[in-house]
């Protein structure tokens, strides 16, 4: 049998290297989050097929082409997600979570899947972390979540990102913009993609979102939403830009932004960036006041964004952030002899237990070999532990970086160790220097 040694396309492994990168993402953007009163939540991978269908939207790109969709045993239409919100207020209506104190605050680190072409930054299975608030629908909440999506860029030391802003109005003034639009894409529709011209009647500003070059020419001169806002969408917008000047977030209004999934109302914002691509869309979101009300719950304004880790990290490494030091072995034992293994094994295990990364030999190695791997692994320390130090009571320890050596005994070994590690003071056995109180 062959052996399969390719992940399928559009999916990638995060390998030991480099899953501390990621590590730092996730711990920071939950850590930061947090600071704005949003908890996690955990949803399943997969729901039905209608859940996705119904808040996505049939015109969208997503359920037309992208959707990973298949007939599980039971003859159920099941849909690996697409995107994290709509799951999130399924799981907020089927547990009563809107019933309770508001605002809802939840975020989420999901696993997603599209199908499209993988490029840079966007595979098949991506990762998103998304914050969804469920419950105030004035622009202070608007702000507060861009606020939140600065902080976290702040946080992580992201450089070179622009807040772009929109709005797309509510249902009584979209209804207004959609006639204009559509007559003005109509009197252009020989110059649409054949996706776009079928768009025209069932939601003509999802042209607006094609990235087909003969769209995007074609739509030039079209007509933008911020025109036909009503009055009460006009004071939403105009009162969170109020705010966001007020918090010191610097904005660009872009009336070519209208994401790309239906169930979008007035704000939609982008945080972009220049060096990652053509498509730079760092993290987005935006308003959806009706979303909770069509997938069969009370009428609920909520809000909400999402950041795809993939380009997040991009991101990152294209601005040379300060990633920390990922963590290494503090002490590396080697060991010559069975009764020696077997005591290395009894220290490390206590040193783990004390929090400290602890390894010795499990492969049957030379000291040469053990301590060339200890070189490899980038310990702190070394020992060696053999028939002389066991029948003595002592070993010696490493630092691998300077040469110096210690002796430590191995009665008490941990708390020698400890102290050495925390304080770098070695005196007989380790005390701690005085003049360090």
């Amino acid at each position: 049998m062959a052996v399969l040694t390719n992940a399928p396309k559009g999916t990638q492994d995060i390998l030991p290297a480099q899953s501390g990168r990621w590590q730092y993402m996730e711990n920071t953007l939950l850590r930061t989050a947090e600071l704005f009163g949003f908890r996690e939540i955990r949803t399943p991978v997969f729901e039905h097929t209608e859940l996705f269908q119904r808040s996505v939207g049939d015109a969208t790109d997503v359920v037309q082409k992208e959707m990973y969709t298949f007939e599980d045993k039971g003859k159920r239409s099941i849909t690996l997600r697409p995107e994290g919100t709509a799951g999130v207020v399924r799981a907020a209506l089927q547990n009563g979570l809107l019933g309770g104190a508001l605002p809802l605050r939840c975020c989420y680190l999901i696993s997603a899947f599209r199908y499209e072409k993988p490029q840079a930054g966007r595979q098949r299975q991506f990762h998103q972390f998304g914050a969804e608030v469920f419950g105030p629908s004035s622009p202070d909440a608007d702000a507060e979540l861009i606020s939140l999506c600065n902080e976290i860029c702040s946080a992580l030391g992201l450089e070179g990102l622009r807040l772009h802003l929109n709005s797309i109005g509510c249902k009584s003034c979209r209804a207004r913009y959609y006639e204009a639009l559509r007559a003005f894409l109509s009197a252009r529709a020989d110059k649409l993609c054949e996706t776009c011209r079928d768009r025209l009647e069932k939601n003509p500003m999802r042209v607006l979102d094609c990235k087909s070059p003969i769209c995007q020419e074609a739509i030039e001169g079209a007509p933008v939403m911020i025109d036909y806002l009503c009055e009460d969408c006009s004071a939403h917008f105009e009162g969170l830009k109020k705010r966001l000047e007020l918090l010191g977030i610097a904005y660009t209004v872009d009336p070519g932004i209208v994401r790309g999934l239906d169930y979008y109302t007035r704000t939609v914002f982008e945080f972009v960036s220049e060096s990652i691509g053509a498509q730079g869309t760092v993290l987005g979101g935006g308003r959806y006041d009706g979303l909770v009300e069509e997938l069969g719950g009370a009428p609920t304004p909520a809000l909400g964004f999402a950041i795809g880790l993939e380009r997040l990290l991009m991101q990152l490494e294209a601005c040379h952030a300060d990633f920390p030091e990922e963590n290494r072995c503090d002490l590396y034992i080697a060991s010559s002899g069975e009764e020696a293994q077997q005591k290395a094994l009894q220290l490390c295990t206590l040193l783990r237990q004390e929090g400290f990364i602890t390894e010795c030999d499990c492969m049957g190695r030379s000291v040469k070999a053990q301590m060339k791997y200890a070189g490899k692994l980038g310990a702190r320390y070394s020992t060696v532990l053999g028939d002389n130090e066991l029948q003595g009571g002592s070993c010696t320890v490493k630092n691998m970086e300077d040469g110096t050596e210690h002796t430590v005994r191995l009665d008490g070994f941990t708390e020698s160790i400890y102290q050495l590690l925390l304080e770098g003071v070695y005196n007989g056995i380790i005390e701690a220097d005085p003049s360090k109180d």
